[in-house]
């Protein structure tokens, strides 16, 4: 039965993936939680085992996703050398601080940023047509943070880059493959962290190393590797307003239940 609702969400992952270039762990993350506290998991590692097993199946969702949207010529190369090495370094900060700090105060910091601009997306707020993608400072900054956030909070980037990179005047359907491009370096970055960060608890279940339980992330992947690319598919076929609309949308659910939560 686990194995099953594995690869459900894994379905489910993998379509967000290539749609909107998340990684999925809106709907991953609040379902391993619930699987591994019906198993009977250590309660006080439930949710470190959930975050990390969701980045690491980010990774091969990433790929599928990435292939899918680079074959349409849609990833915008340049931003995603530029933001990568910030990301990577945030991530690694973001799974060092989940292990010592309790992260209700981020979700909700989070919970608000996200509904906020989900509404703007949903309006058609349209940014200053002069403001362009910073310096590489700049998108080493957004890099850090986007990376960082991400990790912590055990969600794809893709909620945190596609905003930014529309706030930048990038056409949306290329902030979006961009964005499931950019989720790779998170999820390297931020599994490895959760990863090394668990690898002495010793609540840990069987099948486990460090945060990343082997059963979920194997069901997951096989899943939503085979269905990003027809999330791919829609993001081109579909106009831009319900694109940008359907992710407004994600935005607001995501920022309510980080509050909630």
């Amino acid at each position: 039965m686990d194995f099953a609702i594995y690869l459900m969400i894994g379905s489910l992952a993998g379509v967000l993936a290539g749609l909107l270039g998340v990684g999925g762990g809106l709907v991953i993350v609040p379902t391993l939680i619930w699987i591994f506290r019906g198993n009977g998991f250590d309660p006080t590692i439930v949710v470190h085992l959930a975050v990390g097993t969701s980045l690491a199946t980010i990774i091969v969702t990433s790929l599928s996703s990435i292939r899918a949207h680079h074959s349409r010529g849609a990833v915008l190369w340049a931003p995603v050398l530029q933001l990568a090495p910030g990301i990577m370094l945030g991530a690694w900060i973001g799974a060092v601080i989940a292990d010592f700090l309790p992260t209700l105060w981020l979700q909700r910091v989070f919970g608000v940023f996200a509904i906020l601009v989900g509404i703007q997306m949903a309006i058609g707020a349209k940014p200053s047509p002069h403001r362009e993608v910073p310096d590489r400072a700049g998108m080493v900054l957004a890099g850090v943070v986007i990376g960082a956030i991400s990790a912590v909070v055990g969600i794809g980037g893709g909620s945190l880059t596609v905003p930014f990179l529309s706030w930048c005047n990038v056409n949306m359907r290329n902030a979006v493959a961009t964005s499931a491009a950019c989720g790779l370096p998170i999820a390297i970055a931020g599994a490895i962290g959760f990863l090394v960060v668990g690898w002495n608890e010793t609540a840990l279940p069987v099948g486990s190393s460090g945060y990343i339980y082997w059963p979920a992330l194997a069901g997951i992947v096989v899943a939503s590797f085979l269905l990003a690319p027809l999330g791919a598919w829609l993001a081109h076929t579909l106009p831009i307003v319900i694109l940008k609309r359907g992710f407004a949308l994600l935005l607001l659910l995501l920022g309510t239940k980080m509050l909630i939560n």
